[in-house]
């Protein structure tokens, strides 16, 4: 209640300011310290209660989104160098709360700023176990429910996907972008499974083709896996950011007169700057076709599989290879939870293992085929299953569904309140397919401008200008960038469960009141 938070703000500034109590306790008093029982309870109280007291803050509109500061006078604030001597528990705890100070309030309900955002309290609860645990992903041994929680969420999550039984495989990654590299290293091993051992020079010239709206990741991992960029072919997309399947294919059959091999077609599901779906149905029957791997990097818009309202964005999701999904987008699970599905069961196992014996012994008393290390690029592998796991088990799947439909809900309020308001233009025609809205702000004093050219240069430095007072003034954050031969605009994007119809119209309002001046 509304009382319940003022009593609970008034104590907790008591610890905004520091306990006399850990003046002279230092580090070496804790656990394993003998007797440190009481004084590391203690401690990871005070941990607590800073952390509570700013959660309750990071969701109050009265606060601000962000105390920002230049690098430069951040680093003078305080002192941030490591010294050689240990300092008291005191310094750790205002280390604390200077740190908390100045971060930015993701959980804020005017936190528009990245693709993830919001703060699930199921999730966090979690997490703090995940971390009390602190066990690595490697072996049954060593994390045996954490494991078979992963089994269970990945077949689960390969269902929902539409593959039969939910057979297949799949891990959970460092990120979208890893998952994606994962997903064209297993490409290439699947056609010349020989370059595990004797490397690129023993193949052809490999090419792979992604939409011109595609995540960087695709270019990064074709990098990191020797392929290089000039290697990625870039599709043309049709005026919504859509991937154009005809121009797939004219580029394939290019590719393959030029004596290449196509080996990776990456379609998007949720573009990261329009939020676009590439037609998926017609992209796979150009793979199936010219017998290339199909990938979806669903890493933003794979989330919508869960609602029936919108899954039909992701029409033909079932007859990809593989499946980049982030739970830590659309579903609010905290940072970081990515997966990567992939429809042939041991391909991943063949493809990345490495038989270390210190590890993967062959002659344990349980069932080998949970020691899911070998299957990773990574050894030590942080646990991210549990946090979307529970969240899972609290909200159920109706409540993964409510969420991500409210966020687009919110996108589509957006959309219909500015498209026709004086001073705004959309990027492009037509209603946003996922919570991306893009859209240009014209001062008044820049409307009429005649000039076409003098007014796009004019138009370039407008959204720059607003987002920095935004984060000046701390009242807002919403992300812009160019796209292509189009000058700076705001990308809108919706996935923190907070935000409301009133938090839209406050940020209609914010970017008039800081951009009505240029």
């Amino acid at each position: 209640s509304g009382n319940n938070r003022i009593s609970y703000n008034s104590s907790a500034s008591a610890f905004l300011h520091g306990s006399n109590y850990f003046f002279a306790v230092v580090y070496a008093d804790l656990l394993p310290a003998l007797d440190g029982d009481a004084k590391t309870m203690t401690f990871l109280q005070e941990v607590v209660d800073i952390l509570l007291a700013y959660i309750v803050e990071s969701f109050d509109r009265e606060t601000k989104v962000i105390d920002f500061h230049y690098p430069n006078e951040l680093l003078q604030l305080n002192n941030w160098e490591l010294q050689h001597e240990p300092a008291t528990l005191d310094d750790i705890l205002i280390s604390c709360r200077a740190t908390l100070k100045y971060a930015i309030k993701t959980a804020h309900p005017r936190y528009f700023n990245q693709l993830s955002t919001g703060l699930d309290m199921v999730g966090l609860a979690a997490d703090w176990l995940t971390s009390t645990a602190n066990t690595n992903m490697f072996t049954y041994e060593v994390a045996p429910v954490f494991v078979l929680l992963e089994y269970v969420t990945l077949k689960k999550m390969r269902e929902i996907i539409g593959w039969p039984e939910g057979r297949g495989d799949g891990i959970f990654s460092p990120g979208g972008a890893i998952s994606n590299m994962y997903a064209m290293l297993l490409a290439r091993f699947k056609m010349f499974p020989e370059v595990k051992e004797k490397g690129m020079s023993s193949v052809p010239r490999l090419v792979a083709f992604t939409s011109e709206h595609s995540h960087f990741s695709i270019k990064k991992g074709a990098a990191a896996l020797g392929i290089g960029t000039e290697s990625v072919i870039c599709i043309k997309a049709d005026e919504c950011g859509k991937m154009i399947p005809a121009d797939l294919e004219r580029r394939i059959l290019e590719a393959k007169q030029k004596g290449f091999v196509p080996f990776f077609v990456s379609a998007t599901a949720g573009t990261t700057v329009y939020g676009a779906f590439d037609p998926l149905i017609a992209i796979s029957d150009i793979c199936k076709k010219y017998n290339i791997w199909m990938h979806v990097d669903g890493a933003w818009g794979g989330s919508l599989l869960m609602s029936r309202r919108h899954r039909w964005k992701l029409d033909g999701v079932e007859r990809a290879n593989s499946v980049t999904w982030n739970p830590h987008k659309m579903m609010s699970v905290p940072l970081q939870c990515s997966a990567l599905l992939v429809r042939e069961e041991g391909l991943m196992q063949n493809c990345n293992q490495m038989h270390a014996c210190y590890l993967f012994q062959q002659d344990k008393q349980y069932d080998l085929s949970y020691d899911t290390g070998d299957k990773a690029l990574q050894c030590g592998r942080h646990v991210d299953i549990f946090k979307l796991w529970l969240m899972w088990r609290a909200k159920g799947t109706i409540g993964f569904e409510a969420q991500i439909d409210r966020c687009l809900e919110l996108s589509e309020y957006l959309y219909n309140k500015i498209k026709d308001r004086d001073g705004y233009e959309m990027v492009f025609d037509g209603k946003p397919q996922h919570t991306n809205v893009c859209f240009w702000y014209l001062p008044p004093g820049m409307r009429y401008i005649e000039d076409k050219d003098e007014k796009k240069k004019r138009l370039h430095k407008v959204a720059p200008v607003i987002k920095a007072r935004m984060m000046e003034y701390g009242t807002t954050m919403v992300s812009y960038q160019p796209q292509g031969d189009k000058v700076n605009f705001f990308r809108m994007v919706i996935s923190n469960p907070a935000a409301t119809f009133e938090d839209i119209d406050f940020l209609i309002e914010e970017i008039e009141r800081l951009g009505h001046d240029l």
